[in-house]
Parts: C-alpha cells; structure tokens; sequence
C-alpha cells in the first residue's frame, strides 16, 4: 500500500505543478497588463490561495476514463481480493448468551439492536496486502519463516513446580521414587511435602539418597581436532536465524507514515478477583438461625466495592424453624462461595460481615444470652423464645453482630514475615488477624544464610515501612492474584449499635480494625467464630453463577452447591465497552423520619415491590432473594430497628429489570409497624400494621430514573392511577405525613448494559428510533426532524466520556448506518452525513485524549476505525463514491 500510495502521489502532483504554474503565468501577465513592469520580488502568491483540495470522489469520476488507460490505473483500483472477512463467533463465560426473558421481538428496537450487538459473531476485517502498507513494520514484512519463535531458555529456578490442590498443602509435580530429595531437612528422611526444591534439581543438597549421574560416552575418546572444529560449525549453523539484524529497530521509522496496530478481540472485562469460602459459622449459643452476608469495603475512599453476598451456614434443624415463611429453597441461594472482583484496589480494603437473626425485640435484650458466661443455664429458655419468634415473625430480620477483616494485610502477606508463614495459616484471637506462623528447616536454613551476609538484620518493622513508602496499585493488584491461601478464623462479633447503623459510622469503625486489641476493649464482643477460606481465584472454576445467576462453563452438576460472582461497583469508572446483557437495579434504602406520626410506629420496616400495575397482584418476581429461599421473591423487607421512629437501615435489594419497560413499572414502599408482643388473636389479628405508603416510578420522561432521592409518604392508600404521577405531587383530597414533607430517603443505581445514563445519548438514540420507525411525535413535527437530529449528533460531543464508551458499539452503529443511509420526512430528504462525519471525528478526538490520560481496555490503544472494525465489519467501500452519490442525489437509501 505504501508503494501504491507515493505513486498516486506522484501522479497527483503533475496535476498540482501545472495548476500551480498556469496560475501564476496568468497572475504575471495580468500584472503587467496592470503595471507595465514586474519585479519578482512583487510576486507573493501563496499555495493555498491558488490550489484548492482535490476531492477524491470527483477526481474519480471526472478522470476515470483517462485513468483506465493508464499503465499506473492500479494504484487508484484496490488490489483484488484486498479484504477478507473472517465471522468468529464471540467468546463466552456462561453456558448460553444472556438475553432478556421476553420475546425479543416484543421488546423497544434499541433493546432489541442492543442484544443483537452483545449476541452476534464477530467480524474480522482483514488485509491481505497490509504487509505492504507503512503501518507496518520491516521486521513483519521480512519472511515468517526467518522469524520463527526462538527457542527460550529455561533455568530450573524460573519453572512453576510447585503447585497447589484442593487440601491447601504444597507438593511438587517432581516427585519420583527415583529422583533425589532437597534438604528440607538435615536427616536423610524427607517427604516430599517438605521441600521447596524439586528432586533431581541443581540445587539439590541430599547427597546420600541421590542417584548417580549417568556416565558421558565418548567423553575420554580421542578425537581429531579437525573433527571436533567441523563437528561445532555443522552445530552453530543448526537452527541458525538467518534474519538476525530484523529483531532491531526500523531502519525506516522517521519514513514512516502511520503506526496503527492490529485490532484484538474485545473480551469480556474481568478484575483483580480472589475467592472467599465460608468453611463455618458458630456461636456459643446455637438456639435460633442467624443470617450472614459480606460485602467489601473501601475505608479509605469510603466506597462500597461490591453487592452484598447472602450465605447461610445454619444446620437443618435450625432452618426448620422457618418452614412456615420458607417453603423451599433454590440450589442458587444454597452458595458458600464467592468470587469476588477489585478492579482498582486501595490499601484499605475491608471485607464486612454482617449477621442477623429473627426480630425479636430490643437488640439488647435479644443478645444478652449470647453475653452470659453460664449459656447452659439459659439455653432451653432462649430456645424456647426463638421458636416461638421464629413461627411469628419469621420473615422479619434485625441486626444482630458484624466483624470486619483487614483484606490488605492479606494480600501483602503482612502479618508476620512473608518468609515464615505457612501456606495455610489459622488466625484466632478476639477479632484479630493474628497468625500461627511454621516454617520448613529450609527455611530456616536459607534465612540463617542471609542473615550471616550482613552484619545487621532489619527488623520486620522496618520491613513494612519500607513495603509501605514503596505501595502502588498496581503491585497491590499483582499481589491479589498471586497472594498464598490462607485460612482465617475470626472469634468474636461486634454487637450491632442500633443508632449506628449507617455507612458512615462503619467507615469511622473500619480503620480502627488496624488495632484489634484496642477495638475489643472498647466494644462490646459476642463469642462465636467465623472460619473463611481466602484465595486466588483459578481461572477455570466449577457449579459458578454470574450476578444475574447464568451459568458458567463449565457446570457438571446441577445439585452441586453454586459459587457466586459478586458483582463490582468500581471506585474508579471502568474504561470498557459493555460485553453482554446486564439490566439490574439497586435501591439502597437509608433513613426514615416517622417522629411526626402519633401512634404506634415504633417498629418499622420498609416493604419494597416492583410493580407492573396498581394491583397487588402486579408485584413481579424479580427481587433477587437472599439464602436458602426461592432464587428471586415479589417483595423484600428491610431490618427491623426497634422501637425507633427514625431508623436508618443498612439493607441493598437487587432487581432483574424487564426488557420492555413501561409508564406503569414502579417502586412501591409499604411502611409497616411490626408488633413484636404476643396477644391473643381477637386483640391483634396480624403482627403488621401498614402506616404509610410512597413511591417512585423506574421511568422519568421514558429515561431510567436513578439518584438519590427523598420522599414524603401517604398514611392512606394511594388513589387510583397514582402509579403515573410522581409522590412530589400532592393530589387533592390525599394524607401525607408531616404536611408531604420529604421523609424517607433512599438511593437508586442502575448496572446496566441497555440504558446509557446520559441525556445526550439518550435523546440520540430516541430520535434514530423515530427515523427507523417513520415515527416523529407531533413535539417535535416533520419539518424540525433535521434540526433536531443534527443538534443531537453535535450533543454526543458534550456527553461524558464514560457512558459513550460503554455503549460506543451501538452508538457507532448507528452513527455508520446514518452515514450511509438517505431518510426522507415528508418526502424532504435529510442531509445528515456533515454532521454525522463531525460527530465521528469529535469521538475519535475524545478518545484519543483518553489514551493519553488513562489506559483503556482494547479501545484506548485503536483510533475510532479500528475500534470499530472490531464490532461491526461495514466499511465504505472508496470505489462505491459513485453509487453512494448517485443514491443521495435520488434520495434512494441503501438496504439496511
């Protein structure tokens, strides 16, 4: 290409120096006329006042018969079968594609053109003669075969022999009966277990049990010289590379014209992700079941890092203290495992557990069996309480205990010396990290070396200080995936604060974890134990389910209890287009202010549907339940807080959204008093007493409505079609509590793959909907269609860079198809390929600018073709300038 380029140079510049020279003979001749006498120092003519650009496509079709006959017509025509199109289907996790589950043809277009954009195969655009081009290099251009792969030395010191099973034990892959044994210990007896070099090795110290070295052949023969010189020049010219000097630089680079690389594969992002295992929970009291969940947390940045993950490790019997309100229990919400994933890690990473148990009062009072030193005394009488609570008030939950867990130290390998500690290591003190450290004699023996080199040791102290002036993310994120398993045991729970339930108070906890001898004198502990298993995570892992609960390859076995993916809530947005279907929602809900209502509102919990109509009945199941239950519920209930008439709460409920939303979907808030006394059933029918009602709808102006919000509440049933009026709203004839004031707040975000999040996109995508379906609302009329599309194009420049790279494949889509596609309105056709060229260069702009400021996944290293010749193989063909212009002048499109 980059011969046929500087000779349609060549050519083209005939055409400039004889208009360049026509122009300033008849510039002089008319100077002349003018002034009688020129000087040549009077003559200033600039290039660019007297060449205009050539336009390729009319320089085509104005010389296209000259050119046919010309010897050079070649470097104007593409070589014949120039590109090849390559269909690759598209690289999976999960066992099938995630799509929604209504018909897909039911579903808006956009949605349907997104999943047909996360479902198609990919095409690869290939150029059979780009080895010609000056994007690539000499070395790629020289013969394959003088640059086969070079054989690459292997040092016994740099092999991976040693690896790790299912039972946390190290055994290397080299044990043989016959192979010789390293010292991991002085005496001749040492198992294989022990070492930390592998048998047969050079570094191999256990010389009485070792086997001897087979004898050389020919080793004392006496040999010619001759021979021997002849024999090493037949060896040096063995394998030889005969293109040596091509592994160097470019001799050309300053000649060169452009460096763009290949495009790869998009893939599927995944961060930094390590596994937790919850081996056993167990308190000193087991009366009742208590409920778990664990979440990250970033103290530094005060940022939760993930959702919740719901684990039940209760015996049988205890769950079926909750038959009544349980009926069975999907294999889904039966895990004990999770994957968890820190795209940008900090040093202040916390894993909190939470625990819960079934309301039954004051927190007080409920956990002051767990506090007595004679629990025997007491336990048939707290049996007796819960199973009586349990059969009552069983689908209501009140905090109970947490416990947190220093995530960096594991990873650093910080506690205790990194050389000392044991592959699997038990921590268990009161709510400490502590470790039992072992080490092997070899160990020992290597470190009795080291410390013999030197004349002063550094203490561990100054060990850590030094690792903590030299912490950077990205060591921090290697050590994540290479960190040792270990096995941790935590014995002892805070006691859950009723008035400190917020995030906020948790993030003031969190940085005292650091000192778990101060912290447990200062709060008050529950005994009991909690034993995790912490690790990397292998890249291959079994019975695993993604956060919408698809399968993942490969799952053998249907019965077997799942490991969840927990999803990710980065600290720092994710530079990555979307991969696959995602259309989840989660409402976090934080405070209530019911002081102004007299009565009983004392114990409040908050009921959360999702609602398709007006009618209870429209409650749709897809609230993703907790453990050991059904895998998804039509309602969810907060924690109780009891006797507080302004809770806060802690709880995150996470939604599956449908394809096709509507006006009508909505959240729905059920507030309700819970009594939590026993009376006969002629004085108190029901334990739950509705007190008021508020809600919010999932579409705002038909965009996804997600923030933080704030909203009175109606002590009345809501009236009719109150489903399509916002609560902001005071209707006529309504009761609000405190004068519809603002009182219970909460937060809504969206993870989602289908709804960008951005107004500039969004109005982009409504009105291309409009053009495909020959729809235009009565607003924006006919004749403003053009006005309306072009001012929408220039507003994707104003859009944040975030969202456009996320759903920059659709977007690009459809910004190539407005490019190439003529619409009429009203039999005016649009003239929409300026604006639609701008928009594309501004984009290209936007993400070049990003390259340079952050390091993006697959897109930030391409330009904005290559980007997208990595999704969709439609490239304007240069010679089809002729048709693409005949169909504009008739206003006849192409077939989409």
């Amino acid at each position: 290409m980059a011969s046929m380029q500087r000779a349609f140079a060549q050519k083209l510049s005939k055409y400039h120096a004889s208009d360049v020279r026509k122009n300033v003979a008849t510039h002089q001749i008319s100077n002349k006329s003018d002034t009688g006498s020129v000087c040549s120092s009077s003559v200033n003519i600039s290039i660019s006042d007297l060449v205009e650009p050539i336009d390729y496509e009319d320089f085509l079709m104005q010389h296209y018969s000259l050119l046919c006959r010309d010897p050079l017509r070649g470097v104007l025509d593409f070589p014949p079968q120039d590109l090849k199109i390559k269909i690759i289907e598209r690289k999976l996790r999960t066992l099938e594609h995630i799509v929604p589950k209504e018909s897909i043809g039911t579903l808006p277009l956009y949605v349907q053109q997104c999943v047909d954009s996360f479902t198609r195969p990919w095409k690869v655009v290939e150029f059979a003669h780009r080895h010609q081009s000056s994007s690539c290099c000499v070395r790629e251009r020289v013969d394959k075969g003088a640059l086969s792969p070079m054989s690459q030395q292997e040092f016994e010191i740099d092999k991976d022999f040693v690896s790790f099973d299912d039972t946390l034990t190290y055994r290397s892959d080299s044990c043989t009966p016959s192979s010789r044994q390293s010292i991991a210990s002085l005496s001749s007896v040492s198992t294989c277990t022990d070492t930390l070099t592998p048998r047969s090795s050079w570094a191999s110290f256990d010389l009485r049990s070792s086997v001897n070295d087979p004898l050389i052949p020919g080793l004392l023969d006496r040999i010619a010289p001759e021979t021997i010189d002849q024999a090493n020049e037949n060896r040096r010219s063995d394998d030889r590379h005969d293109a040596l000097l091509s592994l160097y630089p470019d001799s050309d680079t300053e000649d060169a014209v452009e460096r763009r690389l290949p495009a790869e594969m998009p893939i599927e992002h995944l961060g930094n992700r390590f596994m937790v295992k919850c081996l056993q929970l167990k308190l000193e009291l087991e009366v009742e079941p208590i409920f778990a969940s664990m979440a990250i947390y970033d103290a530094k940045e005060k940022k939760k890092l993930s959702e919740n993950f719901y684990f039940d490790m209760n015996s049988e019997n205890l769950k079926r203290m909750l038959a009544t309100h349980v009926p069975y229990s999907d294999i889904s919400s039966q895990s004990r495992t999770a994957v968890f994933e820190v795209t940008n890690p900090s040093n202040d990473l916390f894993l909190v557990i939470r625990l819960e148990k079934v309301l039954q009062g004051d927190i007080k009072d409920s956990v002051e069996p767990y506090l007595k030193d004679d629990k025997d005394k007491y336990r048939d009488k707290a049996k007796s309480n819960a199973a009586d609570y349990c059969e009552r008030l069983g689908k209501y939950r009140m905090p109970f205990a947490w416990t947190g867990i220093y995530l960096t130290n594991i990873f650093n390998g910080e506690n205790g010396d990194k050389d000392e500690r044991d592959s699997l290591t038990t921590a268990s003190s009161s709510n400490s990290l502590d470790r039992k450290s072992s080490t092997s004699s070899f160990d020992q023996l290597r470190k009795r070396a080291s410390d013999m080199g030197t004349l002063t040791r550094r203490g561990s102290l100054e060990r850590r200080q030094e690792k903590r002036r030299s912490w950077s993310p990205d060591d921090f994120a290697n050590s994540i995936e290479t960190f040792r398993p270990i096995a941790i045991t935590v014995s002892s729970f805070f006691k859950q604060e009723g008035d400190k339930m917020k995030d906020e108070d948790l993030y003031k906890f969190l940085p005292e974890l650091k000192r778990p001898g101060a912290v447990t004198k200062k709060y008050k502990c529950i005994p009991g134990s909690i034993k995790l298993e912490i690790c990397p995570c292998p890249e291959e892992v079994k019975c695993a389910l993604t956060p919408e609960l698809a399968k993942l390859d490969p799952y053998p076995d249907e019965k077997t209890r799942p490991i969840k993916e927990i999803l990710e809530f980065p600290a720092i947005p994710l530079m990555q287009p979307h991969y696959f279907y995602r259309n989840l929602l989660l409402i976090n809900c934080k405070e209530l202010n019911f002081a102004a209502r007299a009565g009983s509102a004392r114990n409040i919990a908050v009921r959360v549907q999702l609602m398709s109509g007006e009618k209870q009945s429209d409650a749709l199941m897809a609230i993703f339940a907790k453990s050991s239950c059904p895998e998804f519920t039509s309602e969810a209930y907060t924690a109780v807080n009891y006797h507080n008439k302004c809770p806060s709460f802690y709880d995150e409920l996470k939604i599956a959204l449908p394809a096709n939303l509507k006006q009508n979907h909505h959240l729905f808030f059920t507030v309700y008093h819970v009594s939590c006394q026993k009376k006969p059933q002629e004085v108190q029918t029901t334990v739950e007493t509705p007190i008021g009602y508020t809600w919010i709808p999932i579409l705002q102006d038909g965009k996804l409505n997600v923030g933080e919000f704030t909203l009175p509440v109606m002590v009345e049933e809501p009236p009719e079609n109150y489903s399509f009026i916002p609560p902001d709203v005071q209707l006529p004839g309504t009761k609000w509590l405190d004068n519809h004031r603002p009182v219970f707040a909460l937060t809504i975000d969206a993870v989602t793959s289908v709804h960008t999040l951005n107004p500039y996109l969004d109005k982009f995508i409504t009105l291309c909907e409009y053009l495909e379906t020959r729809k235009v609302p009565p607003r924006i009329g006919e004749g403003n269609m053009e006005k309306e599309m072009k001012k929408a194009l220039l507003d994707i420049q104003q859009s944040d860079i975030e969202p456009l790279v996320k759903h920059l494949p659709v977007i690009m889509d459809k910004l190539l198809e407005l490019l190439v596609t003529t619409y009429k309105v009203s039999g005016q056709v649009l003239s929409l390929a300026p604006t639609v060229f701008e928009t594309l260069i501004s984009i290209s702009q936007k993400l070049t600018v990003l390259q340079d400021e952050v390091a993006l996944d697959n897109f930030g290293r391409h330009l904005l073709l290559s980007t997208y010749i990595q999704y969709q193989a439609f490239i304007p063909h240069p010679m089809n300038a002729k048709m693409r212009m005949t169909s504009s002048k008739s206003g006849e499109g192409f077939n989409k």
